[in-house]
């Protein structure tokens, strides 16, 4: 006779897809589910929570998109109690200040991921040290943080003690980011041709992933014809950043696109990824690029360069430097032997040290502790 299930509430932020999220979806569906049952809250409806509906997950929505509203915590309490939750793994900073309030009345331990910590260093100094302060609290009052990084458990530990802690990286899910896969022929719908280089900038478009850096460099490239670049995403600074692009008469260069859930289909058609962010946990947009062979253009930001090596398997320029952006661009451009190098290293790196079964066998270890 088999043992109960460890019974986890899996919390998120939001129902959009992004890192964090997707994190979610490929641990909750790599779970060994003879010995854990995952049910998810999302504190915004969104793609994310259709997909885990379809996949038969337990998912429930409460809106909110303000960390420690209390006004939530009897819904989520509710929650709790209905599902006999024995874990509650928060998946970020709103997660956390969301339930730990009701985890700590039903005694229930919390395991609090941070993909990222909500303090960084451009934030007014009075908003950053009301953010550190909320994180040194959610910190104590978890029973274990994973931090997602070597650099993010640094950054924790520099600025307030971190009594029970781990690295758990972030890991790709290979089975849907695979090179041998046969994809649609997206550059041919874009109107990319074979001859002309394609990057891309798959991400949310907002402070942190730095588009405007983005676009500055491109259009230091106007006399490369054959450069070609993609942006795919949504964002508060999306309406922004295609107005810069059209004050700047780049419309021949970028094409942009919403977000959009094919994004292995997309990886496939490019030629070269781009992410220059200003900060990160461990950027999984990146992973899931190398899972797909790409050659990588990064800034130099600590948690990149824990999974880029300059000249090995990518390119790493610093922050807000678009000239230095842009000769990337044309180094990589003009050398396909040095792209297909990159990219051939970066999928040796993703077998090596980002499998997906691993990570998520690391975080089934923090679970049985938990629960004893």
């Amino acid at each position: 006779m088999s043992s109960k299930k460890i019974k986890i509430l899996q919390t998120i932020r939001q129902g959009k897809i992004g890192g964090g999220e997707t994190h979610v979806l490929d641990l909750v569906g790599t779970l060994n589910d003879d010995r854990f049952e995952s049910v998810v809250l999302s504190f915004t409806d969104g793609p994310m929570v259709d997909r885990m509906k379809s996949l038969g997950i337990k998912t429930y929505v409460i809106h909110t998109e303000k960390a420690f509203d209390s006004s939530k915590n009897a819904e989520v309490k509710k929650i709790m109690e209905a599902e006999k939750i024995d874990i509650v793994h928060a998946h970020g900073t709103r997660a956390n200040s969301n339930t730990y309030k009701s985890a700590k009345e039903l005694s229930i331990p919390i395991a609090y991921t941070v993909h990222g910590w909500s303090f960084h260093k451009d934030q007014n100094v009075i908003v950053r040290n009301l953010r550190i302060l909320g994180e040194r609290f959610l910190v104590k009052n978890s029973s274990m943080t994973i931090c997602v990084s070597d650099s993010n458990l640094r950054e924790g530990k520099s600025h307030f003690p971190i009594k029970k802690a781990q690295v758990i990286k972030n890991a790709v899910n290979q089975d849907r980011f695979n090179v041998s896969a046969k994809y649609d022929d997206l550059r041919g719908e874009l109107g990319v041709k074979d001859d002309e280089v394609l990057v891309g900038y798959i991400a949310r478009i907002t402070k942190q992933k730095d588009p405007f850096t983005l676009i500055n460099a491109i259009a230091l490239l106007k006399d490369q014809k054959k450069i070609k670049f993609l942006i795919v995403g949504d964002g508060d600074l999306g309406e922004e950043a295609r107005g810069l692009a059209e004050k700047l008469g780049l419309s021949d260069q970028i094409i942009f696109l919403n977000f959009r859930q094919d994004i292995p289909n997309i990886l496939n058609a490019i030629d070269i990824y781009c992410l220059p962010s200003l900060w990160e946990g461990l950027p999984i947009g990146i992973l899931e690029a190398m899972a797909m062979h790409k050659a990588i253009i990064a800034t130099d930001i600590d948690a990149n360069k824990e999974l880029v090596q300059d000249g090995v398997t990518g390119l790493l320029v610093p922050i807000k430097s678009p000239e230095l952006l842009a000769n990337a661009f044309k180094s990589l451009a003009a050398d396909k032997t040095l792209r297909e190098k990159l990219g051939q290293n970066a999928g040796i790196a993703i077998n090596r040290d980002f499998n997906l079964l691993k990570m998520t066998q690391e975080v089934e270890k923090v679970y049985t502790t938990l629960s004893k």
